[in-house]
């Protein structure tokens, strides 16, 4: 007769384990287009604030010519009223000299005739 042993641990395959599902899930990744339509919207994403970038400096220069134009009318004002005041002084200065009351005043004598 042949001898038969039994062994009184289980012995558990790699499928059945205690405390175990026996499906083994795959993980999911994106696909190609997936990816592809990604990279587009990220590079869409990056060209927009690059662009918001730029239109955002372009409206500071466009700022800073304006000021810098009403810099250069304030000056011209400026100069024209620096030469107004020194008309001005000049004649103030003239009423009152020695010099200037010491002159006769001038009086038509006549006109040419032919």
């Amino acid at each position: 007769m042949r001898e038969q042993s039994f062994t009184t641990r289980r012995t558990a395959s790699a499928g059945f384990a205690r405390n175990r599902n026996t499906v083994r899930h795959t993980r999911r990744s994106l696909g190609s287009i997936s990816q592809i339509v990604i990279v587009g919207m990220l590079t869409l994403v990056f060209g927009l604030i690059y662009v918001a970038e730029g239109t955002k400096a372009t409206s500071f220069d466009y700022e800073i010519s304006s000021v810098e134009s009403e810099i250069t009318e304030m000056n011209s004002k400026k100069d024209d009223l620096a030469v107004e005041k020194a008309r001005l002084t000049s004649v103030a200065t003239a009423k009152t000299s020695t010099v200037a009351a010491a002159m006769e005043d001038a009086t038509v004598t006549g006109y040419a005739t032919e």
